[in-house]
């Protein structure tokens, strides 16, 4: 079963000590998972035809990026 990017980030949060914690980098690194996630949940099994799928994932790409204010991981 796949972790979720809040349990990642959950988890990474409570075992790393609190001295060496990296705010930025730990967040970013769980939004990556998230929109990953969120890609993988949108896309999955929509069309097996190559060309459709690389514009779904486009206008995914735009969507999130409009949305959510940040690019392609």
């Amino acid at each position: 079963m796949k972790q979720t990017a809040t349990e990642w980030l959950f988890e990474k949060l409570w075992e790393t000590p609190k001295d060496k914690l990296t705010w930025n980098a730990i967040l970013e690194q769980a939004k990556e998972m998230e929109k990953q996630q969120m890609k993988d949940a949108t896309l999955d099994n929509v069309t097996t035809n190559k060309g459709l799928r690389k514009i779904f994932e486009n206008q995914f790409e735009q969507y999130f990026s409009e949305t959510y204010g940040y690019k392609e991981i």
